[in-house]
């Protein structure tokens, strides 16, 4: 095993001196015919060894890149830890993704290899084949490979007479904490997807500052849900557990992910806030089906430990009173909840990659889980996060150790930092536009910094809407405080160079049906159900009861309800969940017109 530099370690130097120190501790978990299995930190070192001489054998040399199309597994972690220990540079691709958008990821990135999951990518995979023509080989994880894809266990067999593992090692020691370890993918809101070149240096920077400010150890188990392709999961719930010698349990998918928490009882969680909205609502719709005494007894816990959060989350202090009377309700009440939502052992919930809303934010410090709002991109992975104790609500936290950021004059926010992108692959101009030449990366986000070192985020600088009488419009908070209805999924301003804001809505379905059903209107047909003067009649009520503090001119003034979701195949939503507000404006464009036009 070949020793590390201290001073200047790379993403395999890390891992392996986990491997020396942990040796027998778990390291992977998946689910397997119903019960866990588990890779110690040994195993999954032989596994790397393994694959490692595989990927030699198929040709792949320091700086190749090597694609992979797969939900998060043992196999993905194996590969992408081989990719390191060779100098080659990982590509990940989110199997959601249709074929034209895999072609085009791995005809930009020049990829030598591809790996990927089953049948249906290997499908994606020999139909894009002819097309690029970096494209060596197909390597199949699970299904049976058609020619001339081969299985990952070919792969492997080859490795056995290729170069040694003595050779390989020797080579390892050029790879350089400033060599490309991946290039990730831009999630496509605002045009191309770009790749952004990360290099060892840029995606060790989070775990390293995180240990500063939050406790860490090979104790910790985390589980694995957000997709290893975005950049989130990859530095914070891979490459960091995976550098502290501690337990990754990969997830079996949404439907899975909240029995995953009471079994597995992780003591740390990554996701974005569209799944701890869902857990709030979840948890709020089963204490309304309590029998009345104790449902009334429940509310008034949370009450209690929801304004002793609020005032504590404002930089405020809480009386002695009501700080014991919320100590009383977390002995008597909270801690069953804690206990049922999360598995008990939780330290942090960490959200990312959206707005947090408000109320999720206070229920679940209310019953006494630490919800920590990060934000950053995939150029400059982590830029702030809250601290644990410190938290603020509506800010996305103080900055990284080693992050530095400014407001520009026109409020955009720029950073920079050891994690910051080395540029967009094979895209000189592109990058330009974001890095100036004093190396401060332009965010496109619209913020403010607060004299006590929390950053808050109002808007995206492309999405800011101008109407035609020069008053500007932010739509993002706008629209995340509408989502706050039980009865709207998604809401999507316009109006830019028009009179007034309108919107494109499409209702929480299951619970519009619920409500129509007890207004006894007919629920088979949703185009009809949405198109009916009552449903209406119940979003403008909506709309009217959550536009208090709006200015007049931020107020929806017309809208347009559609009856399906938004869907990432339907190509609204980003494959972590964000609206493609460009896409809904094309698939939509005669609505948004024709409300444009109308509005008064």
């Amino acid at each position: 095993m070949p020793a590390m530099d201290p001073e200047h370690p790379t993403i395999y130097d890390v891992f392996l001196n986990s491997v020396r120190q942990f040796p027998e501790r778990r390291a992977l978990g998946y689910k397997r015919m119903g019960r866990y299995e588990y890779i110690t930190y040994r195993g999954l070192y032989e596994r790397v060894l393994a694959c490692r001489r595989g990927l030699a054998a198929l040709g792949v040399r320091r700086g190749d890149r090597v694609a992979i199309i797969s939900e998060n597994r043992a196999e993905w972690a194996v590969t992408d830890l081989a990719c390191q220990a060779l100098g080659a540079v990982t590509v990940p691709i989110y199997y959601t993704l249709p074929r034209a958008q895999v072609q085009y990821l791995v005809t930009d990135a020049a990829a030598r290899v591809l790996i990927v999951s089953d049948a249906t990518q290997m499908a994606k995979a020999l139909s894009i084949l002819p097309e690029v023509r970096t494209l060596d080989h197909v390597v199949v994880l699970d299904a049976e490979p058609e020619p001339p894809a081969i299985s990952f266990a070919e792969m492997l067999r080859r490795g056995e007479e290729g170069p040694t593992d003595g050779e390989l090692d020797d080579a390892a020691k050029h790879i350089s904490v400033d060599d490309v370890a991946t290039i990730i993918y831009t999630s496509g809101t605002t045009g191309d997807p770009k790749g952004a070149m990360l290099t060892h240096r840029n995606l060790l920077h989070t775990s390293l500052a995180a240990r500063k400010i939050v406790r860490l150890d090979e104790t910790d188990i985390f589980l694995s849900f957000l997709p290893l392709c975005h950049i989130f999961e990859r530095t914070a719930g891979h490459y960091l557990p995976l550098s502290i010698g501690a337990l990754i349990i990969y997830s079996e998918g949404i439907f899975a992910v909240a029995g995953e928490l009471v079994d597995v009882r992780p003591t740390a969680f990554l996701c974005v806030p569209r799944l701890y909205e869902a857990m709030h609502d979840k948890i709020l719709e089963q204490i309304a089906k309590m029998p009345p005494r104790k449902r009334d007894f429940v509310r008034r816990a949370l009450d209690i430990a929801q304004k002793y959060v609020g005032i504590q989350s404002t930089a405020g202090r809480p009386g002695l009173l009501l700080g014991l009377q919320a100590a009383l309700a977390d002995r008597l009440i909270l801690r069953h909840i804690r206990q049922k939502a999360t598995g008990g052992r939780i330290r942090f919930l960490v959200a990312g990659g959206a707005p947090l809303d408000a109320r999720t934010f206070t229920f679940f410090q209310a019953i006494g889980v630490n919800i920590l709002e990060g934000y950053g991109l995939t150029e400059l992975p982590v830029i702030s996060v809250n601290r644990p104790g410190r938290q603020r609500r509506g800010t996305v936290g103080e900055l990284l150790p080693g992050i530095e950021a400014r407001i520009a004059e026109d409020g955009e926010i720029l950073a920079k930092g050891p994690s910051l992108m080395r540029g967009y692959f094979g895209k000189p101009e592109d990058t330009a536009q974001v890095i100036d030449p004093e190396g401060w990366f332009h965010t496109g986000d619209i913020g403010e910094l607060t004299s006590d070192g929390y950053l808050k985020i109002t808007d995206r600088k492309k999405d800011i809407i101008v109407l035609a009488n020069g008053k500007n419009v932010a739509p993002q908070p706008i629209e995340a405080k509408l989502k706050t209805s039980p009865y709207i999924a998604e809401a999507v301003l316009f109006g830019d160079r028009s009179n007034a804001i309108v919107a494109v809505i499409v209702p929480a379905l299951d619970r519009l049906r619920e409500w129509a059903r007890s207004q006894q209107l007919p629920t088979t047909d949703m185009q009809e159900l949405v198109a009916r003067p009552e449903v209406r009649a119940l979003i403008k009520r909506e709309l009217d009861r959550l536009s208090d503090g709006l200015a007049d001119f931020e107020r929806i003034k017309r809208f347009a309800l559609v009856p399906n979701p938004f869907t990432i195949e339907g190509g609204e939503l980003t494959p972590t969940l964000k609206v493609k507000r460009r896409i809904v404006a094309q698939k939509y464009s005669a609505i948004v017109e024709q409300l444009t036009r109308s509005g008064v």
